[in-house]
């Protein structure tokens, strides 16, 4: 072989191991580009993985919400949610049994808020009526309570006390309703409610007993949020006999006779017409003086 032969050989191995370098360098190429693409789709299908994710939590966040707050058309939104659920069990926030009762057994150490209205039809009296059944649990530490003991007719002197009682309070004002509890628990223990048709007349009423005493003792006269005595009520107790007793958080009252009742309510009607009359004649009276005392002037 000559020289010039080799020399070609020499040249044409050359160009083969370059051309077989390139080849090997665009492998190594295309193997990093198609791993870096792997690798940004990777990444994008991550962001994309996640982001979809975050949307489902935020949307699944704001179900929860509008489920809480009841979003929805038949609701009316998260303001007619609260105003649907204030005073009840689902209520985490205001008493149930101070919103409907105006007292609750827990008093200042309830987890939640009593609400004390500025302004009511209905007054409050506690510890007003002297339970003989309290006297008695006081003494022995246990209130022996006879059975059908609510079902007797009221002593005379329970109706000496609410004919006292209804007379003073219809000084203020007509009377719708007067409330007298039976209950032994502290919260419930001789409360007196009154309730007014006229919220002024309520008003009347607490400006005029605050500080007065009855029987010896001090009366503290508040507003209470009960207008609806239906629901503040025991319904056991009504249709025959409360499984919780006298200690029930409910209102047990205290039976009138309804010929008594009906007594007061005629007396309080024609006195409240009576006033009409005589409010009507004084004017007149006054009307007439001082056209006389213009006829003489002339």
């Amino acid at each position: 072989m000559s020289r010039y032969d080799r020399h070609d050989r020499d040249y044409r191995d050359r160009d083969r191991d370059r051309d077989r370098g390139r080849d090997y360098r665009d492998r190594d190429r295309d193997y990093r580009d198609r791993d870096r693409d792997r690798g940004y789709r990777d990444r994008d299908r991550g962001y994309r993985d996640r982001r979809d994710r975050d949307y489902r939590e935020r949307d699944r966040g704001y179900g929860r919400r509008d489920r809480g707050y009841g979003r929805d058309s038949r609701q009316g939104g998260g303001a007619g949610h609260l105003a649907r659920i204030h005073g009840t069990e689902e209520d985490r926030v205001n008493c149930p049994f101070y919103f409907k009762i105006g007292a609750c057994r827990h008093g200042e150490r309830c987890s939640r808020v009593h609400n004390k209205p500025v302004f009511s039809q209905t007054v409050l009296i506690p510890h007003m009526y002297q339970n003989p059944l309290a006297t008695q649990m006081a003494m022995t530490g246990r209130a022996n309570v006879p059975k059908g003991y609510h079902d007797q007719p009221p002593s005379d002197e329970f109706n000496d006390f609410f004919i006292e009682v209804f007379d003073e309070l219809s000084k203020f004002g007509e009377v719708e309703e007067v409330v007298v509890c039976e209950n032994l628990g502290e919260h419930l223990l001789g409360n007196v409610y009154v309730k007014y048709f006229d919220e002024e007349d309520a008003q009347k009423c607490l400006e005029a007993l605050k500080g007065r005493f009855y029987a010896g003792r001090q009366l503290t006269v508040e507003y209470s949020p009960v207008t609806d005595f239906r629901e503040a009520r025991c319904r056991q107790f009504q249709d025959s006999e409360c499984s919780r007793g006298s200690e029930c958080n409910f209102i047990h009252p205290k039976k009138v006779s309804s010929r008594l009742l009906n007594d007061l309510l005629d007396h309080q009607q024609h006195a409240k017409k009576r006033s009409r009359g005589r409010s009507s004649s004084s004017s007149s009276s006054s009307s007439s003086s001082s056209s006389s005392s213009e006829g003489s002037g002339k």
